[in-house]
Order: C-alpha cells, then structure tokens, then sequence
C-alpha cells in the first residue's frame, strides 16, 4: 500500500466511529476525538432504527468480529410500523416479513456506541474538544483542542453533530433551522409488572401515537438479543409537540429536571386512552430529557479539499423519518471506501473526497427533505 493518509475525525458519534472502524480495518492511521469525557456522559437518546441501508454500511465499515458483537447486543427484531389515535384506534400497520436473524432491526444507543467502540481504545480520545484548524503550507491539516494541544493530519473528518465546529469553519454560511418541535425522551424498564402494561398492539415494532392537538408519541420496545451486563429491557416512549402545546416556553422547557418532564408528559397525555397513560405512569422518572428538533439546510457543493463532514455535521436529521443513523452510516461507508481507494493508489485523495462528497451531499439532503415531509404530515409544520 502506498504511504497511508492519516485521518483525523472530529467526534466519536455513530458516523464517526463506524468510519474509524472500517479505516482501522483497512489499516489506515486514524485519531478520533471526541469532546464527551466518557461515552456515557450525554442523553442523546434511546432506540435507533436501523434499515436495510444502515445494515449494508455496518457490513461494509465494521470486521466481523465486532459486527457480531453489534448483532448479539441489539434488539429482538421487530417488523411492524403502525399509527394509532390518542384513544389506540389503529390507523394504519405496515408489516415487514422475510426478516431473517443476521439483520438488526434495532439498537439501544449507548449499546450500540460500545459495540461501535470495540477495538479502538487506542484510537479514540475523549475529553478532547477540538476548537478549530487550519491548512498547513504543505496542504495538511492542522487542528486545536480547547484543552491545549494539537495535531495534524491529511485529512479532517466533521462528525461531530449538529453544532460541529468544523461546519461553522468550512462552511460559515450553512445553516440549521428549528422546525418548531420538541421531544421530550424517556423509556419505561421493563420488567414482570410494566410487561402487562404494554397493549398487544404496539409491543412490537414501532408505533406512532397522536392527537387532535398536534401532540404525538413513538413507542417502540427495545428487548436485547444478548443483555449486557447492566442493562434492561424497555420501551422507549418519545413524545413530540410544539412548545405551546407543550404549555412551556423554551427556557422554563430546558431547565426541567427529568422528574419535571416525566410530569409533563402525563399532563400534556392526560386525556388519552388509559392504557397509554400508564405507558408514562410507570415510566423510569430519572431518565426524561428533551431537545430541539432540527433540520440541516440544503447547501450547494463547495471545493473539496483536506476537510469534509459526516452526518448531522452537514445534514441535521429530524428524527421524523427514522433514518438519522442510518444516513450516518451509509456516509461512513461511502468515505471510507473512496479513502481506502485513495490509501491503495486508484486516485488521489483530494479525488476521494470529491467522489464522496458528490454522493454524500444530494443523498443526505434528499434525506432530509423526505424527514420534513413525514413531519408535515405528523404535525402540519411547514418547511
């Protein structure tokens, strides 16, 4: 193999390690850094989907060994997606039949990232929080931590999230929007008593819950395959609604303590059929968090050189469409797979990037825009 290119990714998110896993395994030099001290540190949520597409891209980005291991400590597969009313009336099922035990069909985040993290303790650098860059004389990149320090590399990968500070460098002028929802997350352990509580017709897959209000929720079971050591079965209940439906302005919304927003969650359901109230009634109090949903805008290709972007870096995903992780992984695959051509001679690794970009870039967006639709239709939001 010619001289390997050595690169440098910003955040240890789902994207970005899938990508370190697969430049490692084709042995490339790669750092991680990642500004979280510890992998546990910050609620980003629960369940995650994953599609056929995220599936192909975890065959292509992870060894064998470790894509075992992901699969083992995943989900039961489910293959039902349904919509009910507030009061459980069934409006619409879609089953998914054929799935068989090598794919997953779902994946508890926290689980999923120490999957995702196997093998590369000496990759990965939390507590690193990285400032800036800046291209070298000689056409590399340099980069800066907030803690001191720095390092360079040919390559810098943004996969930090959507307040990457490598987007705000690259690309001043691309934007973020607020969509106008709010997620209040939580989850209910599941255990002999909260089992009985779950109805038949939403224990397995996932279903989408909502109201004339505009107010909705998703519930969706995660039950491992293989429980590690620590963890609990649960059902993931999200719930989704405008501020002002929600009865709390922003700045009183993201101050509540977790007990708070367990509250909230009851008043703002309080007039839904019992046995979804319950669902929140017997919900884990400590574990509620909320957040903003946003959506990147679409921006216009730029001149690729030593710096891309990965994910919601560049095309922040609303959660409405189910597929945030999901196109994360598939731009993983697709980079690392150009950089790897680039490592064995086939092209240079300017040439790499562009053939990524050229892919990532109307396929992230298109996304995007699929994910808005399916909340106008969810919520009647405009955009």
């Amino acid at each position: 193999m010619p001289d390997s290119p050595r690169i440098l990714i910003a955040g240890a998110g789902v994207g970005g390690l899938a990508l370190a896993q697969a430049l490692r395994h084709g042995g490339l030099d790669v750092a991680v850094y990642e500004r979280d001290s510890t992998p546990k540190i910050r609620s980003q949520g629960y369940r995650i989907h994953i599609d056929p597409d995220g599936n192909s891209a975890l065959r292509t980005c992870l060894p064998a060994r470790t894509l075992d291991l992901v699969r083992r400590t995943s989900g039961v597969n489910d293959d039902v997606v349904a919509g009910y009313t507030h009061q459980l009336r069934q409006v619409t099922t879609r089953t998914f039949p054929g799935i068989t035990d090598d794919l997953i069909t779902n994946v508890d985040r926290e689980t999923f990232r120490e999957g995702l993290l196997t093998g590369l303790a000496d990759t990965v650098r939390f507590g690193r929080t990285l400032t800036g860059y800046r291209i070298t004389d000689s056409g590399r990149v340099r980069v800066e931590f907030a803690e001191g320090g720095d390092d360079e590399g040919d390559l810098l990968v943004g996969a930090e999230g959507v307040g990457s500070p490598v987007r705000r460098q690259l690309l001043p002028n691309a934007t973020v929007k607020d969509i106008g929802l709010r997620c209040v997350y939580g989850r209910m352990t599941i255990n002999e008593t909260t089992e009985a509580l779950i109805p038949e017709a939403i224990s397995r897959g996932f279903s989408w819950v909502y109201d004339e209000s505009g107010c909705g929720a998703g519930f969706a079971p995660v039950r491992f395959r293989s429980r590690p050591e620590g963890a609990s079965d649960y059902l993931m209940t999200t719930l989704l609604a405008t501020s002002e439906r929600l009865g709390s302005p922003d700045e009183e919304l993201f101050e509540l303590s977790p007990e708070a927003l367990w509250k909230l969650a009851l008043e703002v359901t309080a007039g839904w059929h019992p046995a979804l109230r319950e669902l929140f009634a017997y919900a884990d109090s400590d574990r509620f968090f909320s957040i903003t949903i946003r959506a990147g805008e679409r921006v216009d290709p730029w001149t690729s050189g030593p710096v891309t972007l990965l994910g919601d870096a560049i095309h922040t995903m609303p959660p409405t469409g189910g597929v945030g992780a999901n196109t994360a992984l598939q731009d993983a695959a697709t980079l690392a797979g150009e950089l790897l051509a680039a490592a064995r001679g086939d092209k240079s690794l300017i040439d790499a990037v562009a053939a990524y970009e050229r892919v990532m870039i109307p396929r992230g967006f298109d996304t995007v825009d699929a994910s808005l639709r399916m909340a106008a239709q969810m919520f009647g939001t405009s955009g």
